[in-house]
């Protein structure tokens, strides 16, 4: 009978004015259940409990609660690790596991996304085609773990030449493709962008490599209105580009 006359206020302390709401509705004869976070005492983090206030009636009348926690813990961490996992799991079927970077399926979604706006707003839609020139001599002379850390970098320069809204997608091996919509500058300069960014010198050990890309674009309306329609355009421009000698940008 330690607590024989402590008003719940007094027992629940900071705790009172949250579980107010709860008190209340018991009160009103509602059976309650709630989970709820205390901070631990020495601050390493919350305590996750499941409270039920149940309400106990005679004659029709409210004479009091009944309260039960239970500590639900070990329950929060395997949430907590099956929410991660799902979000891991998603993120793999989404992203390129070397780079990071979006993957094709994500990719489609976006093109799809982006089509659907453009049709609705007017504004013009570029997918850019890009493959490192020469990739296969990198990995056969260098190795291919010299080849990955070479196609990570590129990634990254791709990237530092768009904006945060843009999409910069890895397909395959050293195959990129870039969404972008509404370029204020246009497709040149990006492309530009580009170009200058990959041929920047990358260090193999002793060895100093000057990269370069070829690049194809097409555009939404003026190269199709379906996605299949804009990525075949988008190959089509970046054949011409190796062609015509590679480390160059063509619009289809």
């Amino acid at each position: 009978m330690e607590y024989a006359g402590t008003t719940l206020k007094d027992l629940l302390g900071p705790l009172y004015e949250k579980n107010l709401p709860y008190i209340e509705a018991a009160y009103r004869g509602e059976r309650q259940v709630f989970e709820r976070a205390i901070p631990r005492p020495d601050g390493s983090g919350l305590r996750h409990s499941l409270a039920t206030y149940i309400p106990r009636v005679v004659n029709g009348q409210v004479q009091g609660i009944f309260v039960h926690v239970a500590d639900v813990e070990l329950i929060k961490r395997l949430e907590t690790a099956l929410k991660a996992a799902k979000e891991e799991a998603e993120r793999l079927a989404t992203h390129d596991y070397l780079t990071g970077l979006p993957n094709r399926l994500l990719l489609q979604d976006r093109i799809d996304e982006a089509l659907a706006r453009a049709m609705r707003t007017g504004e013009r839609v570029y997918l850019l085609g890009i493959d490192v020139d020469n990739f296969k001599t990198i990995n056969d002379t260098y190795g291919h773990p010299a080849g990955d850390q070479f196609l990570v970098e590129i990634a990254q320069r791709l990237k530092s030449c768009v904006r945060d809204y843009d999409t910069v997608a890895r397909v395959g091996g050293d195959e990129f493709l870039v969404l972008a919509a509404g370029l204020p500058d246009g497709i040149d300069d990006l492309a530009t962008r580009m170009l200058h960014s990959a041929r920047q010198p990358f260090h193999v050990g002793a060895a100093v490599l000057t990269p370069s890309l070829s690049i194809g674009a097409a555009r939404f309306p003026s190269n199709g209105t379906t996605r299949e329609a804009i990525i075949h355009a988008c190959d089509r421009a970046l054949y011409a580009a190796k062609r015509l000698g590679r480390d160059r940008f063509v619009l289809a």
